[in-house]
């Protein structure tokens, strides 16, 4: 009976047993997320062809409406001015911001399951950084140029020369790429082992990290402070150079402060739409998830397709350079004779 009892509690069959679980445990420990899910913006079934419809639209208008601008300014001589120059930069950083999630966006509407590969995320999460970052960057050196041009109008072109307006475009572009690298180092090294289900429609970062098997409290700070650091100091930058603005305009002739009133307007719109959602997800890290999709919508879609319209309504250089530009290349009944020509090649 005794041997009995130690031949069934030594058995072979335990003992691999026992020598199993170990590797079992090790297995799941390294187990990785090779794919996450995106939510989308709605899970409804018959919203998708509505979305992917508006949302081509608007894809179609950001791309339309921000290379007419750099077109226009590189065509017209009269538009090679530090400012035009700045605002070309910024459509095209606009198209970049448009471009990183817009496209998957409106592919993943027409399929039911929407994944992206881990390196395809962590990409969108490299790039939004390094386009938002150098927006921000961009707008402020845009507020430095109409301070010059303003409150300096006889050093303007000494001081804002060709050379000094290339680095401010470098810098911006060089402080988005030290602000995303940063940022990305905080999310690379996480372990991403369980859930994959990112709720929104591209893999933005405070989501992303939540998703971790790790606590992420201190991450999630790190993450706060460094975006919060760039967005309030460039914020506060810009509020402080145009209310230097304003003061400097108060007290100079009606007709020199209506036309900066008219230029600091755009500015100073496109500045606050672009911050303020960026601001509010970032530094105030308790708003909802629904109300993140709606902020993210708004500036990496609607911020893109304002932009250009709030400058060229409010520019009547640029409106004028457009029909220029329009009378050199759509003369009248060119268009129609382009569309017949390639209805009968056809």
């Amino acid at each position: 009976m005794l041997t009995s009892l130690t031949d069934l509690c030594f058995s072979p069959i335990q003992v691999t047993e026992t020598k199993s679980l170990p590797k079992l445990m090790n297995e799941t420990n390294h187990s990785r997320v090779t794919e996450f899910v995106l939510l989308g913006l709605s899970s409804s079934r018959e919203l998708q062809p509505f979305l992917f419809l508006i949302f081509s639209l608007f894809y179609l208008a950001i791309l339309l409406g921000n290379f007419l601008i750099i077109l226009t300014v590189t065509s017209d001589s009269h538009l090679h001015t530090p400012m035009y120059f700045l605002l070309a930069n910024l459509s095209f950083i606009d198209v970049c911001v448009a471009s990183f999630a817009t496209p998957k966006m409106i592919a993943d509407s027409l399929v039911e399951r929407k994944t992206i590969s881990f390196d395809a995320c962590l990409a969108q999460i490299f790039f939004v950084h390094l386009f938002t970052g150098s927006e921000m960057v961009l707008l402020v050196s845009m507020a430095y140029d109409r301070y010059v041009a303003i409150c300096k109008p006889l050093h303007y072109m000494t001081i804002m020369s060709r050379r000094v307006c290339v680095v401010l475009v470098l810098i911006s572009w060089f402080v988005g790429f030290i602000h995303t690298t940063s940022q990305l180092a905080f999310t690379v090294n996480l372990p991403f082992c369980g859930p994959n289900k990112v709720d929104s429609f591209f893999c933005d970062l405070p989501l992303v990290t939540k998703l971790a098997c790790t606590d992420t409290y201190v991450v999630s700070l790190l993450i706060v402070a460094d975006s919060g650091f760039l967005s309030l100091n460039s914020f506060l930058l810009l509020v402080v150079s145009y209310t230097v603005i304003l003061v400097t305009v108060r007290n100079r002739s009606s007709a020199s402060m209506a036309k900066a009133r008219s230029t600091l307007t755009a500015h100073i719109t496109v500045v606050t739409l672009f911050f303020g959602p960026c601001i509010f997800i970032y530094v105030w890290p308790f708003s909802s998830y629904s109300v993140d999709k709606v902020l993210a919508v708004f500036y990496t879609i609607f911020t893109p397709i304002l932009n250009p319209v709030i400058y060229t309504l409010r520019n009547k250089e640029v409106k004028a350079a457009m029909s220029k530009l329009k009378s050199r290349y759509l003369k009248p009944g060119q268009v129609f004779v382009v569309i017949r020509n390639c209805f009968l090649e056809t």
